[in-house]
């Protein structure tokens, strides 16, 4: 089986599904960056917005562009709170439409494993950024096991099939990533590991919420009912509840953050 796009074209689902995850995440990486108030932010792959909204809400930022390449992504993102300061646009993370050192911080949430080439896309991050501004993003580990859908895509391994992993999954790696900031003259390097749990109330809301991934509808939609029935008991067994019947587990991301020199 083969199915190697992931497509990103629903706002609202890509909240429910991912959105909270990606706030977990931001709340830690956002105390490590510690940014100053007033900066100029540009947010690389914004999708819906749910990161922007917490850069918004928590570093009073003079200026915030948020950049995607989906449209449907951006309505989404124009509607939330966040767009009384944050400008949302269509633009490619490889080419950003803005000028040499436009910006006072750059980052990436979710995203450097989405982009074809990531060094260029480091390149353009850099570029847009002045002179010590701020260069950061962070990514799950996909292929450390840190991936919200890990409990699903272990059972899919066990059946032979391939997991549906972005283009540049080796990218989110702490080592690919300092190779990537150094490579694109990047000093005062640092890395972390931030790991989140998210409890779900049942194991049904978690299934629900989990089939929204774009990344896996296209693998569960071309198996057989009775496989997917398979499946679906499989991670059931593989996941504890407690007494209530919530289910917690936990992701992990690896962060790095650096200024161009």
């Amino acid at each position: 089986m083969a199915v190697s796009e992931i497509r990103f074209d629903d706002g609202a689902s890509y909240e429910r599904y991912m959105g909270t995850w990606s706030r977990l995440v931001g709340d830690i990486f956002l105390t490590w960056l510690a940014p100053s108030s007033g900066l100029r932010w540009i947010d690389i792959g914004c999708g819906n917005g749910a990161f922007t909204e917490q850069i918004v809400e928590r570093c009073a930022p003079a200026e915030v562009q948020g950049i995607d390449p989906s449209e449907a992504q951006l309505i989404f993102a124009r509607s939330r709170p966040a767009a009384r300061i944050a400008e949302f646009r269509q633009g490619d993370a490889m080419a950003l439409p803005f000028a040499d050192g436009r910006f006072d911080a750059a980052v990436m949430a979710l995203v450097i494993f989405f982009v074809p080439e990531p060094a260029k896309g480091v390149a353009e991050m850099a570029r847009v950024v002045r002179p010590g501004g701020v260069i950061a993003t962070y990514a799950w580990d996909l292929l450390g096991g840190g991936f919200p859908l890990e409990p699903i895509q272990a059972e899919l391994r066990g059946m032979g099939i391939s997991p549906v992993l972005p283009p540049s999954a080796p990218a989110s790696r702490i080592e690919a990533l300092r190779t990537l900031w150094t490579g694109a003259g990047v000093t005062a390097i640092e890395t972390r590991e931030i790991s989140v749990q998210r409890t779900f109330a049942n194991f049904d809301e978690f299934w629900a919420i989990t089939q929204l991934a774009p990344s896996l509808r296209p693998t569960t939609a071309a198996i057989s009912s009775q496989d997917m029935e398979g499946l679906k008991a499989r991670v059931h067994a593989s996941l504890a509840a407690d007494a209530a019947g919530r289910i917690t587990y936990t992701a992990r991301a690896n962060a790095i953050k650096g200024r161009k020199s």
